[in-house]
């Protein structure tokens, strides 16, 4: 008999913990990052001086491209008159300037990349961070980022979008871009 009141103790406590998991309500959103980042403040200021450096980059390669022109026309003006010795340096100094342009080229794709990478961060963080409190602060359980395109389908009668609670947590009043990236199902 004890054993039996010990199980029935156990099957009653299992499903009093089953009920209690199954009635627990989660509570699913979802946002496009990428919306939400183009209305910050911060992006565009970010996105002017990583324009401002990759033009200075660009200039620096004009500039190059100018020099090593300039001494191909004179090279291929004055190569007849020229003895072979200074026709051998004018070569190997054309092929010089040429493998520096393109270093620098890839050089500089590198450095607009880390560039971009530490300008935009700051802006990404704080998007990140403002999700994550509205997301505690509501009560969320799950927040699904849209613009990722890694979501195949969401029901938006059942998920709540949370760009305008995020807006106003960032303080951002500017209305959403017009032209709007296709989102996942459901729309």
């Amino acid at each position: 008999m004890k054993n039996f009141a010990k199980l029935f103790l156990v099957v009653v406590m299992a499903g009093i913990c089953g009920t209690a998991v199954a009635q627990q309500n989660y509570k699913f959103g979802h946002i496009n990052s990428q919306e939400l980042i183009v209305l910050m403040p911060e992006r565009d200021s970010a996105s002017i001086k990583w324009e401002n450096y990759g033009k200075e980059l660009q200039e620096q390669i004009e500039a190059m491209q100018v020099e090593y022109n300039t001494k191909l026309n004179t090279y291929q003006q004055k190569s007849a008159t020229w003895s072979a010795a200074i026709l051998e340096a004018k070569q190997k100094e054309l092929i010089e300037l040429q493998t520096r342009i393109q270093e620098f080229q890839q050089t500089a794709q590198e450095d607009l990349q880390k560039m971009q990478q530490v300008l935009f961060r700051p802006v990404i963080e704080k998007a990140t961070k403002a999700i994550e409190t509205v997301a505690k602060r509501e009560g969320f359980t799950y927040i699904f980022d849209i613009s990722s395109g890694g979501i195949p389908y969401f029901s938006a009668e059942q998920s709540i979008d949370l760009l305008p609670i995020v807006k106003k947590e960032l303080n951002i009043t500017r209305d959403t871009p017009t032209a709007r990236p296709a989102a996942a199902g459901g729309r």
